[in-house]
């Protein structure tokens, strides 16, 4: 089954329509612990849901982990639920979907989360409402969780909700931090979709509109929302996941993991701390170290084309417009500033942020040194 979407003001109300369609007998609602309420989407949601059955799960971590992912399994599977809605950021969504999954196909979930085991089946049908713009998740293939400090991700086309609904009213009371942070996760998302070595002229149309949304709406989305910004953002973070759903991340994503798993930075601030010193990086790609089999000179272009849609003279000013981005909407673009100033510290980023599934992916090959060069230019 493809994907429907709905995208826009009060799409909401298009989940009355899903359910009189399916008709389940006993719906797994996963939902934020505080957002829930705070997004206005308890009232509307809760009306929606008045007559049929609904069993709440809303045991979720900031990042998932697989403690909770067991416990909603576990829950999912007594009462026998036939139908999924999740409610939230990211990590609504990814625990949505991991339990979906894992509940259609029979086995331990770590037999799947460490590929020991194919996923063979979809789910139950999988409605997602996100409260934040930033995650795309609603958009992905994609569900990472993790097991102690390491952060594990879980691709098939099985995991994709079969529907969307994108309502920018429900984003509308997101905290300045988490408006912020999610807004440079989905800039991020779209900037590393565009040089990932994976990257698509179709992919490539989904980037450019994001960037160029973000670039328009965020810092009016973060320091004084109106619906038009709101709206804006949640589009472009859609697009942005409907861009990385086509080529995953790369290497800022994979270096992002540590610094939220060791170090408590929110997702989309991690992400976004090394976005600007990658781009440099990879425009400097050679031939003894590109992955991109397009070659050197199409990379560079590539970055080029990048720093053009920043707005930017050259990749330097590039480099220069993302930090100004982040100072302008209040995130800190200095290590030192989120308690990551040791060398000891430094060494826990680089041990861990080497993930294969995503660094595997940047046009220009990552090495330990040239990552430790990165973090301690941005300490």
């Amino acid at each position: 089954m493809m994907q429907k979407e709905y995208i826009g003001r009060n799409t909401i109300t298009k989940l009355k329509k899903i359910l009189h369609k399916h008709n389940p007998k006993k719906i797994f609602l996963v939902i934020g612990k505080s957002s829930y309420e705070k997004s206005g989407a308890k009232g509307v949601i809760e009306r929606i849901l008045k007559d049929y059955k609904v069993i709440h799960f809303s045991d979720l971590k900031a990042n998932p982990e697989i403690s909770s992912i067991e416990k909603g399994f576990k829950v999912f599977k007594e009462n026998n639920c036939d139908f999924v809605i999740a409610v939230g950021g990211g990590s609504a969504m990814d625990t949505a979907k991991l339990i979906n999954i894992f509940a259609a196909n029979e086995g331990n979930p770590i037999e799947y989360i460490e590929k020991k085991k194919n996923i063979g089946k979809k789910g139950k049908t999988f409605v997602a409402v996100p409260t934040t713009s930033g995650s795309g998740s609603e958009a992905t293939k994609f569900a990472v969780v993790n097991i102690g400090k390491t952060k594990k991700s879980l691709e098939s086309d099985f995991i994709i909700p079969d529907y969307a609904i994108v309502d920018p009213q429900l984003t509308m009371s997101l905290p300045k931090y988490i408006t912020a942070s999610t807004g440079m996760d989905a800039l991020s998302q779209a900037i590393e979709s565009y040089w990932s070595i994976n990257s698509t002229r179709k992919s490539k149309k989904f980037s450019v509109k994001a960037i160029k949304l973000i670039l328009k709406n965020l810092p009016d989305s973060v320091n004084s929302p109106s619906k038009k910004s709101r709206e804006a953002m949640a589009m472009a973070a859609n697009l942005a996941g409907k861009a990385i759903n086509i080529t995953k991340t790369t290497a800022c994503h994979s270096i992002s993991y540590p610094m939220t798993s060791y170090f408590n930075v929110a997702h989309g601030h991690a992400v976004a701390l090394t976005l600007a010193e990658m781009l440099i990086y990879n425009s400097q790609v050679t031939e003894k170290d590109i992955l991109d089999k397009r070659g050197v000179s199409y990379v560079k272009k590539t970055v080029n084309e990048i720093a053009k849609l920043l707005g930017a003279r050259n990749t330097k000013d590039a480099c220069n417009k993302i930090n100004n981005l982040m100072n302008e909407i209040g995130l800190s673009t200095r290590l030192r500033d989120l308690e990551i100033k040791r060398n000891k510290s430094i060494e826990i980023i680089i041990k861990n942020g080497f993930n294969p599934d995503r660094v595997k992916n940047n046009p220009r090959r990552l090495t330990e040194k040239a990552l430790r060069k990165i973090l301690n230019d941005i300490r």
